[in-house]
């Protein structure tokens, strides 16, 4: 999870997203995004293609260290 959390973050910043932005370009509430990036939740398989889609990124560079 706190590889994931860290990514995002990581992917989110470099697109110069706020979490809220993220969120809705997701569909998601902007808390979500929040505790993904704590790393407080486990997310399903679809959440991670649809935040990869959402920062233009391949799915699996949201679980690569």
């Amino acid at each position: 999870m706190k590889i994931l959390a860290n990514n995002v973050r990581k992917y989110r910043l470099q697109r110069n997203l706020a979490q809220e932005a993220l969120a809705n370009l997701v569909g998601i509430e902007f808390s979500q995004i929040s505790r993904i990036e704590r790393g407080v939740i486990n997310t399903s398989i679809s959440m991670i293609f649809a935040l990869a889609k959402a920062l233009e990124i391949n799915p699996s560079q949201l679980i690569e260290e």
